[in-house]
């Protein structure tokens, strides 16, 4: 980009709420986005992510409390600034473009309320296009190109005004794996080179760890946990985040002790043994979830038994396999090894602490607090 922008926008939600008549899309929601921050915000779909970038893009109104831009209020219960006059400019999911103009000409109409000269813009432009790519294509309308083209064309249209916020709505849910991973990289390093501040929803896990400073995870129109990726994944608030950013499985267990910060759990037959930070007690029912990268496979070895399972499926990843494995009536999946287990093997399974989370059984959304890392433990013969 040939010369600097509108400084990048911090953004804040303050008790926002939004409703579609009975129900509440948004509850109360309180977030703040750091000028320069490239946040994602990952739910499944009917979580709320949507309606909050479309009413923090202006395109919805708010119901209750207040958005703002820089500290200034830009929505309220009141006011509501459109989008035009919010410096910020959106990446769409079905990319929009205008199919009356050129590449060049739905690039060089964001440029038109900034009251350039045609030159300049065309200049802006063919800078942009040249970016990501498409120089050559600069005469050729939206059907002449293919998706990722078109979304390539969306996203030069949208960082060519240089605004101070970016929004992107799910830019590559329509694209195939390969080009999905190739774009994905371009909107990174693209978006941080502007210096913007980003938001950008997902529904895919993997593209919000790879993308995100920081990651808002959205359940039934609530914000359940927001912080760094490494925060997200080692330390979920609660089961749905944890299930939702990715799950080798779940496993029941009972509290067998509990001593200061540690505590001690029954796992299939197996003792494992983890910290706490209070409210459980000897006895408590509990559940482990567990991350796929967590669980290493060996062989049962006599003098040190372990959690043993059983291979129901392997599947080849070039790098290596994934396999499926039963404990008892649980199942787990994406467990990977170099080498390949056939099916129908006795195995037995070693659980990394980093990997593993326990909550209390009678809750299925405990508070940050009481979440227990958990590391497995042989028992010795």
């Amino acid at each position: 980009m040939s010369s600097p922008g509108s400084p990048p926008l911090e953004v804040g939600f303050e008790g926002v709420v939004k409703r579609y008549g009975p129900v509440t899309a948004l509850h109360d929601i309180d977030l703040r986005i750091g000028a320069g921050q490239f946040v994602v915000l990952l739910g499944p779909s009917g979580s709320g992510k949507s309606t909050l970038i479309r009413s923090l893009a202006g395109v919805e109104r708010i119901d209750a409390g207040r958005l703002t831009l820089n500290g200034q209020a830009v929505a309220d219960a009141r006011r509501h600034l459109p989008p035009e006059r919010r410096n910020l400019a959106m990446v769409f999911q079905d990319y929009a473009l205008w199919p009356h103009l050129t590449a060049l000409g739905n690039v060089c109409y964001a440029l038109r309320r900034l009251r350039i000269g045609t030159a300049d813009a065309r200049g802006r432009a063919h800078e942009v296009l040249e970016r990501v790519g498409l120089a050559g294509h600069a005469d050729r309308y939206p059907h002449e190109l293919s998706g990722g083209e078109q979304q390539r064309v969306a996203l030069a249209r949208a960082v060519v005004a240089r605004p101070g916020l970016l929004l992107f709505d799910e830019p590559l849910s329509n694209l195939d794996a390969d080009l999905r991973e190739r774009l994905r990289v371009e909107i990174s390093t693209l978006t941080r080179e502007t210096g913007a501040t980003a938001v950008y929803i997902t529904h895919d896990q993997s593209e919000a760890f790879a993308l995100a400073d920081q990651i808002g995870v959205l359940e039934a129109g609530r914000l359940v946990q927001f912080g760094p990726p490494e925060d997200i994944y080692h330390r979920p608030a609660n089961r749905f985040v944890a299930r939702f950013t990715g799950l080798a499985g779940e496993m029941p267990g009972v509290v067998t002790r509990v001593s200061g910060d540690e505590v001690g759990i029954t796992v299939s037959g197996c003792e494992v043994r983890g910290r706490h930070h209070g409210r459980l007690h000897q006895g408590d029912p509990v559940r482990v979830a567990i991350r796929p990268a967590a669980v290493r496979i060996g062989q049962p070895a006599p003098s040190a038994p372990g959690l043993t399972a059983t291979v129901v499926d392997v599947a080849y990843r070039g790098r290596g396999y994934d396999h499926v494995v039963r404990c008892g009536d649980h199942m787990l999946t994406g467990i990977f090894d170099d080498r390949r287990h056939p099916r129908g093997a006795r195995v037995v399974l070693d659980l990394a602490p980093s990997g593993c989370v326990a909550y209390p059984e009678d809750t299925d959304v405990p508070q940050t607090r009481n979440s227990r890392e958990v590391t497995a433990v042989r028992i010795p013969a």
